[in-house]
């Protein structure tokens, strides 16, 4: 007499669960290297016609901060600011879209982890 309930296929359970761990490492794994690579990737960013040119890092850090010499007037400090504060959220905007592109990749759509929902 077949028995009713349980799990389909009798063992078939800790073997996808063992599966599903090591895909749940592997993309881990894959995060940590991305994560890597993206933080060693620089982002640059100009404002102003090319006046401002800022570069970060996927890390969020400005490492360059170039200035053409017509952009610094002593008697407009204000607009210069201006320049610098939107280059350099155009940087980080660009990191923060390469790190999100990333990601996007390494899940591939699964919409959590393998449709779970967690």
């Amino acid at each position: 007499m077949a028995k009713r309930g349980g799990f389909p296929g009798g063992m078939g359970m800790p073997g996808n669960m063992n599966n599903l761990m090591k895909q749940a490492q592997k993309m881990q794994k894959q995060m940590e290297e991305n994560q890597k690579a993206l933080e060693e990737q620089e982002f640059t960013a100009a404002a102003g016609g090319g006046a401002v040119e800022v570069t970060v890092t996927g890390k969020r850090e400005v490492t360059k901060v170039k200035l053409t010499e017509e952009v610094v007037d002593p008697d407009d400090i204000e607009m210069l600011e201006d320049l610098i504060a939107a280059a350099v959220n155009e940087a980080l905007r660009k990191a923060e879209e390469a790190a999100s592109s990333a990601m996007a990749k390494l899940t591939g759509g699964l919409g959590g982890l393998g449709g779970f929902g967690f």
